[in-house]
């Protein structure tokens, strides 16, 4: 079992000193978090290519000096196409790059397995990032199915091995979702467990066609960016940026924070506020209630931000609150 909560990385060793993730590493596994989500490419904010592979280097450290290895429940993701960052050609997830890839997360995070291994994007290219208002699914090439068949056959390789315990896929597509689970199904494949896609008050779309495949298909949502991207916590009101945010280094938060977004982050706060709650305890226990929901990945730059997110573990909204929600959403149902 994972908790309800998941210890996002992907500001360690950018963001964050590699003492600072080992504290916070500690409170969480402390205040009752058991899992810890990463990727070969962390960190970002920003990305580039000399730093990739660091927030695994540092999991690594962590996990080398505490000999905690056995209480942690430890993802991490190979990137898909066109991340020159991580591979110099930018090459698409295949037997090959998923072999070097597992090899190479293997040996930072200083362990013989990883209890999740997921593919971080579809090489194909999906909706997620922002790109729902450019995308174009007939542009993509046939032969899907066999690409997806080629990827499995290799997770159940690293399975076997007793490299991977169960395989996951990420910013993924009902297609693409329903491609694998019948792929798994009819070839005896690993069966894909969990979907890590963006999920937040802000971005709801998941509670469509890919709930409805989740629920029926007993997959559960690793929702990331619950509080998009800080914007929920009510510390950019007023158009503040404070030093060594996210927004001081990316101003629009990768497209999160806009004219179109702004006026509903006010709404959500003032809701929150409105009933004596922290607006990021608010925007966590929201997603966290939630009934297709395995874990809501949260991540922190500062202790203190660790301990807000946490403590949202605890809460239990209202009625009468998430009757608030309702409303919001029905007026904004997508803003991002």
């Amino acid at each position: 079992m994972v908790s309800r909560l998941c210890l996002g990385s992907m500001t360690w060793g950018s963001q964050n000193t590699a003492e600072e993730a080992f504290s916070q590493i500690d409170y969480a596994l402390d205040h009752g978090i058991n899992f810890i989500d990463t990727a070969e490419l962390y960190p970002t904010t920003p990305s580039a290519a000399e730093t990739s592979g660091g927030t695994e280097r540092i999991i690594g450290a962590w996990l080398e000096r505490s000999g905690r290895r056995g209480e942690v429940v430890l993802a991490t993701k190979i990137a898909g196409a066109g991340n020159r960052n991580v591979r110099p050609d930018g090459a698409p997830i295949g037997p090959a790059t998923l072999r070097t890839a597992l090899d190479g997360s293997l040996k930072r995070l200083k362990t013989d397995h990883v209890d999740l291994y997921q593919l971080h994007w579809p090489n194909r290219g999906s909706y997620h990032f922002r790109r729902n208002w450019t995308f174009d699914p007939t542009r993509q090439p046939d032969g899907q199915a066999e690409e997806f068949h080629a990827i499995l056959e290799t997770l159940a390789g690293f399975v076997a091995a007793g490299k991977v315990r169960h395989v996951g896929l990420s910013n993924e597509s009902a297609f693409g979702l329903a491609t694998c689970l019948e792929l798994a199904r009819r070839h005896g494949l690993p069966r894909i467990v969990s979907l890590q896609n963006e999920y937040s008050l802000l971005h709801r779309i998941f509670d469509l066609d890919l709930a409805e495949m989740c629920h029926h298909e007993h997959v559960g949502l690793m929702a990331y960016s619950p509080l998009a991207a800080g914007l929920l916590s009510g510390k950019y009101e007023d158009g503040i940026v404070p030093p060594g945010s996210r927004a001081s280094i990316n101003p629009t938060l990768f497209g999160r924070r806009s004219a179109a977004s702004a006026p509903v982050v006010t709404a959500y706060v003032a809701l929150a506020r409105q009933h004596g709650l922290d607006p990021a305890q608010m925007a966590l226990a929201f997603c966290m209630s939630r009934p297709f929901m395995a874990s809501t990945i949260i991540g922190a730059t500062s202790m203190r931000q660790l301990a807000t997110d946490v403590a949202a573990a605890e809460l239990k909204l209202s009625a009468e609150v998430m009757e608030g929600i309702a409303a919001i959403h029905r007026r904004h149902p997508i803003p991002l």
